[in-house]
């Protein structure tokens, strides 16, 4: 999946947060692609995690 139809898939369940959703989306494609390149250049692909901060009900587990 691209990030742009991880972001169409959060849509349909979560409402605002583009930010947010943007930001999910491209480290779920790199952590994909980083399982699916050589070791020497899985530390090139980044972000490698996301912490996710913000008061309660605002959406973050719902975005996890």
């Amino acid at each position: 999946m691209t990030p742009q139809e991880i972001v169409s898939e959060l849509d349909r369940h979560i409402v605002g947060q583009a930010a947010a959703k943007r930001s999910v989306a491209i480290a779920l494609r790199n952590r994909w692609r980083r399982q699916q390149v050589d070791e020497n250049l899985r530390a090139e692909i980044t972000p490698k995690n996301i912490l996710m901060i913000g008061p309660t009900g605002v959406g973050k587990t719902e975005i996890a």
